[in-house]
């Protein structure tokens, strides 16, 4: 389903204290939806309440980890006491990995698995049925990445939970159009959020890496603020698939068009991003 105007609407976003997240949700406020937010980060998430207060909008905000079953079902109690259902449901909350299979632990996949994945399934869980019981529609965003269809190898596990939110966006788009529900499923690229400098990387230049991941989305400076527009625009169309930026696009049409290029090329710019930091690392330690 289309959602063309937010007016009066009620729009949940997960992971709403920062990032892509916070930028939706402040969007849909200024779009005149009413809000329900949730993350980790309790002190994070009360500023970006206090912003949508200050939009004339009303929030109900709440410190949820996404990867508890206990807690999202707590969760969705709560939003449920004061309204059946949300009208649009954003699973944004997500982390961020670095490294190989080689170099990524058990307990590294447990967590982010948790995370990126049930988190996904934790808040269609809960909050999908009482829009389908309701009987007015939706709209279901799941926030994958460009990684969600081109899994780079310093990025495996990352890649590995966004090609299943992508997988199970798919066949919710297919099991809830008849319920007037539609679901997109979004695709940032290169987004210059916090992740690249909180997430965990792994492997023996790790911090190297880092720094060369910060300072290349750094220069792309394609904020979180120009996704939550795209988010509201492709709710709006009731798009199946968003990808946000030209290299998603770009990269997007070339894994259709010729899968067998899109590989060669990934594997050449994983080749490429390795040297430079093998090169860094030998810079800093006088190598």
């Amino acid at each position: 389903m289309a959602i063309r105007d937010f007016t009066g609407r009620t729009v949940l976003v997960t992971g709403a204290a920062s990032g892509i997240g916070r930028a939706t949700a402040l969007a849909c406020a200024r779009a005149g939806a009413d809000l329900v937010i949730c993350d980790l980060n309790a002190a994070a998430l009360a500023a970006t309440e206090s912003e949508i207060r200050a939009l004339g909008r009303q929030v109900l905000a709440r410190a949820v980890d996404v990867a508890s079953a206990a807690a999202m079902e707590d969760f969705a109690a709560a939003v449920h006491r004061d309204r059946a259902a949300v009208d649009v449901l954003v699973n944004n909350a997500g982390v961020g990995l670095g490294g190989g299979l080689l170099e990524t632990s058990l307990a590294d996949w447990e967590w982010i698995l948790g995370i990126n994945v049930r988190g996904v399934v934790h808040g269609c869980h809960f909050f999908i049925p009482p829009m389908v019981a309701r009987g007015r529609g939706g709209h279901v965003v799941n926030i994958a990445s460009l990684a969600g269809y081109v899994a780079t190898p310093q990025l495996g596990a990352y890649a590995t939970t966004k090609f299943a939110v992508f997988g199970l966006s798919e066949a919710l788009r297919g099991e809830l159009c008849p319920h007037g529900i539609g679901v997109t499923t979004v695709c940032p690229g290169i987004i210059n959020t916090a992740i690249t400098r909180t997430s965990p990387m792994r492997g023996a230049h790790a911090e190297e890496a880092r720094r060369a991941i910060v300072e290349l989305y750094e220069r792309r400076a394609y904020g979180p603020e120009r996704v939550a527009a795209n988010i509201l625009k492709a709710i709006r169309r009731n798009r199946a698939v968003a990808p946000i930026s030209a290299e998603a696009w770009a990269m997007y049409y070339l894994k259709r068009l010729s899968p067998r290029f899109t590989a060669w090329l990934d594997r050449t710019m994983a080749a490429r991003l390795e040297r430079q930091v093998a090169t860094r690392a030998a810079s800093s330690t006088g190598g």
